[in-house]
């Protein structure tokens, strides 16, 4: 009995929801460091899901994570090429909200204590939004992704020395940046 067309497709969706569903969260989060605005991540995201999804078929390897993070990194590129050649001005950051709860949020204990657990959050992701790019991205896939050196290489195309070099000058401005921060008057 042939197999027809709209039986493949179906299957095609299934397994694509299967493999790349789990991951929405963490492409979103990625989308958001790499653009800094909610709304151009929301479409950064859907138009990689669009497009791995029309290239599901010549996907091949276990790690679907790092597929859908290159092609959203790709995603993003082509986005800030079409800013950098568009009159308008420069993107703004994106305004803390309080209801956003930061990824690396812990229990409080106290009112002072979540008031300091607030106020450094809201450092760590300003000191994180003002790394540059390359430095960003890849503080991003390792230390919120958790994804390995060359996982994080495949992504960015670039050798895995030249990833942990960004890893180390990533943590080094974010520790000297945050160094600075505490000597300042609140």
């Amino acid at each position: 009995m042939p197999v027809t067309t709209s039986d493949n497709d179906a299957d095609k969706a299934r397994r694509f929801r299967d493999a790349a569903l789990p991951h929405l969260d963490d492409v979103y989060t990625l989308a958001r460091h790499l653009l800094r605005d909610a709304t151009d991540a929301e479409d950064a995201v859907q138009e990689c899901y669009l497009r791995a999804l029309k290239h599901f078929d010549s996907y091949r390897g276990p790690a679907m994570k790092p597929w859908l993070f290159a092609i959203l990194r790709n995603v993003c590129r082509a986005e800030f090429a079409r800013r950098a050649s568009s009159p308008t001005g420069a993107v703004n950051d994106v305004a803390d909200s309080e209801e956003q709860t930061p990824l690396w949020h812990e229990a409080e204990e106290t009112p002072e204590t979540q008031m300091l657990r607030r106020r450094d959050a809201s450092t760590i992701q300003q000191l994180v939004t003002a790394l540059a790019e390359p430095f960003r991205e890849t503080f991003v896939l390792r230390e919120i992704h958790n994804l390995s050196y060359r996982e994080i290489a495949d992504i960015v195309a670039a050798p895995v020395g030249t990833v942990m070099s960004r890893l180390a000058r990533a943590r080094s401005m974010l520790r000297s940046a945050w160094m600075a921060a505490e000597e300042q008057p609140k």
